[in-house]
């Protein structure tokens, strides 16, 4: 987890959801890139964030994106978010004794525009709370940037302000990440897409 670094944040808003990632590509200290990308989308509305190593990231992103490919396929519809955290925690725990060293974090909107959240571990066990979830190595500043800003309720830019705040503020006290962020978020209408300018330091 600590070698190459990384934060994600999800959190639940008034019929949206929101996905923040930072941008640091690293070795340990050694900073090689500020575009690394941690989030990936599944569907319109469910995108999915991977902190850990930089390889398992590459490697599950085109996994998942191969298995809801085949879903749809198969199905004739659409996945649904908590569908795909099942599929997800399922593929990291055949994997249980020589394991991804990557942590999900899913956010999306089911059928009716229900938002859903959650994270897990490096087996897949699933957390679903109700406000927010954290990954990364950053995720100790992270909870206590949320725990601070976070409100029941926030409609779109809100939650925006929100979740860029706790990215931005968290990653500050983490050496290994930071470097900018990506923030998606998810609402009924779309998916607004914004690049964070962080320290650069």
């Amino acid at each position: 987890m600590e070698y190459n670094g990384g934060a994600i944040i999800a959190m639940k808003g008034k019929g949206c959801v929101a996905i923040a990632a930072d941008r640091r590509f690293g070795v340990q200290a050694l900073t090689l890139g500020t575009d690394f990308q941690k989030v990936f989308p599944a569907t319109d509305k469910i995108f999915f964030g991977l902190a850990g190593l930089a390889t398992d990231v590459q490697t599950l992103a085109e996994k998942f994106r191969m298995k809801v490919d085949m879903y749809h396929l198969r199905e004739e519809r659409e996945i649904s978010p908590k569908t795909f955290a099942h599929m997800v925690s399922s593929t990291l725990y055949e994997k249980r004794f020589g394991g991804y060293l990557c942590f999900p974090t899913i956010a999306g909107l089911d059928a009716k525009n229900e938002p859903y959240i959650c994270n897990m571990d490096g087996i897949g066990c699933i957390t679903t709370p109700n406000d927010f979830v954290v990954s990364g190595t950053a995720e100790n500043q992270l909870y206590g940037m949320c725990e601070s800003l976070w409100e029941p309720d926030l409609e779109p830019e809100d939650l925006f302000e929100t979740i860029s705040q706790a990215l931005l503020n968290g990653v500050d006290r983490d050496a290994i990440s930071g470097w900018g962020g990506i923030v998606h978020v998810i609402t009924p209408e779309g998916v607004i897409t914004r690049t964070l300018k962080g320290r650069m330091d």
